[in-house]
């Protein structure tokens, strides 16, 4: 009686150990599982938000070169004032000068 107790008990170790092997056995595949996904779903929004960033650089890189243009416009246009403004200024200066020595 003693015996069958014991084998009992042993058997009943024994389908223990088994369950929480099998447990454990789950439990990595659910956490590999779960970190593949994840690794999976991170990798896709790395990718997503790399793609946003180069279209945002993108639009700014265009709105840089209209304003470079713009600029360059707007320079050129204060240069060839001061510049008619240089040479009417000259041409008074001269005529002041050959009017008074003349």
């Amino acid at each position: 009686m003693a015996s069958e107790a014991v084998k009992k008990i042993l058997e009943a170790e024994a389908l223990s150990d088994r369950k929480n092997a099998d447990a454990r056995r789950q439990r990595d595949d659910i956490i590999s599982t779960a970190s593949g996904r994840s690794s999976l779903a991170i990798q896709k929004k790395i990718s997503e938000a790399t793609a946003e960033a180069a279209k945002i650089r993108s639009a700014y890189d265009e709105k840089l070169k209209a304003y470079e243009k713009k600029s360059e416009a707007e320079c050129s246009d204060r240069i060839n004032k001061i510049r008619q403004l240089a040479e009417k200024n000259m041409n008074s200066a001269v005529d002041e000068i050959i009017s008074r020595f003349f």
